[in-house]
């Protein structure tokens, strides 16, 4: 393997990355230039030098392996968190050195987990460089370095191919070029859309351009101390949820039905299983809280359910009330809903629906097969017969999922974490979801973790929005050779 390739590529996207550090230094110089504009411009300089230089001694290469790939894509992840540190360690403030990694990696990976204790302290321009991050990670920071940098040849497809997972393509039957594109078009049009409402619903346009960007992300990054609950506003949640449950259907499907096609949202069976359990679980949820007298009335019970059940079905984890303080029946089911998640293809992390969709299918074809030996069964989603392969892939991704939430609440227990911190931390983290329960809850944040413990969760963000192998694969040495 050509390592030099590798940081060519590499430097590429922290070239793209020190595009947002600059607009975010415009945002904070339109603000009365504030306390973040000099560290944004310097971390846009540093960020520059750093992607520039290996350009300068490696030739452009448009043949690269799949391996290389992968070093690409997994390489240019943890390179964005490592530069995406460095405005906030020359602002200073909370950030230290391991507050700083873990805040940078939670927002690329949008986890939306943070270790600040007062938000609204930090200047705009941090806020605003703290919605980008979410934002280029929301679709993939490979995925935009795809469009907006200098053509890559035939490296884009293999770069393409790597980023997306083999569960999003299926819902795309496009060129390379065009599924990137598709992605942004749906991602940035969202975006604008969901800013727009939020304005006219009284947010400033500040507030409403970062939460749109962080809402369609899936990430809970927001710019107020109590999340969404500082607005109490029914219009803001409702444009919220809104955005929140689209951007967890997979894009290609999005576009499929503004176009007219007839593989749409509508007829997609993976879809309507994601409203299914939406629905199922809001309404579970409702009942749970007011008659355990949580919310005096069934709306305030089902104006709060719906809004914590979208959100962290989405891994979004934007919060309009302290789930600590609900019923257990009420926390078990937000605990189910941060493991599920939303569909393949969004920006949402998690299980997926569409693993747990084939889980549940194989189980049945199981019993089938238990009464029936010699029949011949086929699993099928839409319609389209799901290859062994696939099906074997699907029960070891959730086998790991499942060990390394387990690993993560022992290590977790191991230093002094309650047991409903340890293992809802771990999910949080792991699925990209953000808030957990406990010492973590949404209400609250990982600021008082173990330096050590921020580091594992960083891990775990990386390898949840790396779908874990891709992650894991780097470790091995034989990859190397």
């Amino acid at each position: 393997m050509r390592l030099y390739v590798v940081l060519r590529y590499s430097g590429l996207v922290m070239l793209f990355a020190a595009l947002f550090m600059a607009v975010s230094a415009v945002v904070s110089f339109l603000n009365g230039m504030d306390s973040s504009f000099y560290p944004l411009v310097m971390s846009a300089l540093l960020t520059v030098l750093l992607g520039s230089f290996p350009m300068l001694f490696v030739p452009k290469i448009e043949q690269i392996s799949n391996k290389e790939g992968f070093c690409i894509v997994v390489g240019s992840w943890v390179l964005a968190c490592v530069v995406g540190m460095f405005p906030y360690l020359m602002w200073g403030g909370e950030f230290t050195l391991a507050n700083a990694w873990f805040e940078s990696v939670s927002g690329f990976t949008t986890t939306g987990a943070t270790i600040l204790q007062d938000i609204e302290a930090l200047p705009k321009g941090l806020l605003f460089w703290r919605s980008c991050t979410a934002w280029m990670g929301g679709v993939g920071v490979v995925m935009f370095a795809l469009v907006i940098l200098p053509s890559l040849g035939k490296a884009k497809m293999t770069l393409s191919n790597v980023e997306l997972s083999s569960l999003a393509k299926d819902n795309y039957r496009y060129r390379t070029q065009q599924i990137v594109r598709i992605l942004l078009v749906v991602y940035m049009g969202l975006t604008a859309v969901t800013a727009l409402l939020l304005k006219l619903a009284g947010m400033g346009w500040f507030d409403a351009v970062n939460h749109a960007m962080s809402a369609c992300a899936t990430c809970g990054f927001g710019t107020r101390n109590i999340s969404i609950a500082y607005y109490d506003n029914p219009f803001v949640e409702l444009i919220m949820m809104g955005a929140m449950t689209l951007s967890g259907i997979h894009f290609g499907l999005i576009y499929a039905t503004i176009i007219g096609n007839s593989k749409n949202i509508f007829r997609s069976e993976v879809t309507r299983t994601y409203f299914t359990v939406i629905a199922v679980g809001t309404l579970l949820l409702t009942l749970s809280l007011y008659f355990g007298h949580v919310y005096p009335d069934l709306l305030s019970s089902l104006r709060h359910s719906a809004f914590q059940f979208v959100s962290l079905i989405t891994t979004s984890g934007f919060a309009t009330a302290d789930t600590n303080t609900w019923t257990t029946f009420a926390i078990l089911l937000l605990i189910f809903a941060s493991v599920v998640c939303s569909c393949a293809g969004s920006t949402s992390g998690g299980l997926k629906i569409d693993r747990m969709l084939l889980f549940g299918k194989m189980l049945k074809a199981r019993m089938r097969r238990q009464q029936h030996p010699n029949a011949v069964i086929r699993l099928k989603v839409d319609g389209v017969i799901q290859e062994g392969e696939l099906l074997n892939t699907v029960v070891v991704f959730m086998v790991t999922y499942v060990a390394l939430i387990f690993v993560g609440a022992v290590v977790n227990a191991l230093f002094g974490l309650d047991m409903m911190t340890a293992v809802s931390s771990s999910i949080s983290c792991l699925g990209n979801v953000g808030p957990g329960f406990g010492e973590v809850g949404s209400m609250a944040n990982f600021s008082e973790l173990p330096v050590v413990l921020k580091l594992q969760d960083t891990v775990l963000m990386l390898m949840g929005r790396l779908e874990i192998f891709g992650f894991i694969q780097l470790f091995f040495l034989k990859w190397w050779r």
